[in-house]
């Protein structure tokens, strides 16, 4: 298959995979009603965990980062590293934007564990270090995100992975702006802790 044609199928795969709004469904079927009226409103792990339910959270998060890992790896198996890479970032942006939702889902950060775990595996252990260090340092879900997030591109130029690096950049840009007004709250001092 010609390499145009796997860059296409990958997009389209990727970003369809990405759409699907697993905290909603899992929490619908779970009986805790509509995900989106709870906290945040958001359709992530952190927000589901709000709803009472830890097995649904945790079944939220897993189900978000095999969508970036999935992505990725099935379209590797045809194509070149930026097939790969692309069918990640359209999962990433499937996920802040599907279809489904009139394009307003989550913050992304369970699927771009799921990606850069697949295109750097040192990068992806480095981002859930840093992520999980200041989680328990302050137990803020969006704070522990965010100082990963900005970490991992200069990790990636350390070691030497400039294109995993360039399509990164553009997953951190995103998430940090689906993060405005979470680093609003973090600015008043008013950001909810996990578990809150």
């Amino acid at each position: 298959m010609a390499e145009p044609v796997i860059i296409v199928l990958g997009l389209a795969f990727g970003y369809l995979l990405g759409s699907i709004p697993f905290g909603l469904l899992f929490t619908r079927f779970g009986g805790k009603g509509d995900i989106r009226s709870i906290g945040s409103g958001n359709i992530g792990a952190t927000n589901v965990l709000r709803s009472g339910s830890k097995i649904l959270a945790l079944a939220t998060l897993l189900a978000d980062v095999l969508k970036g890992a999935l992505a990725v790896s099935l379209v590797w198996r045809l194509g070149s590293d930026s097939a790969a890479l692309l069918a990640g970032l359209a999962a990433f942006v499937g996920h802040l934007f599907p279809v489904w939702l009139d394009f307003k889902g989550g913050k992304g950060i369970a699927v771009f564990i799921g990606v850069i775990l697949m295109t750097s595996p040192m990068t992806g252990l480095v981002f859930l270090t840093v992520w999980l260090l200041m989680a328990l340092a302050f137990r803020i879900s969006s704070l522990s995100a965010i100082v990963a997030l900005i970490v991992t591109v200069p990790f990636l130029m350390f070691l030497g992975e400039a294109d995993t690096a360039l399509y990164t950049s553009l997953m951190v840009a995103l998430s940090l702006w689906a993060h405005r007004e979470n680093i609003a709250r973090l600015r008043a001092g008013n950001e909810p802790k996990i578990g809150s």
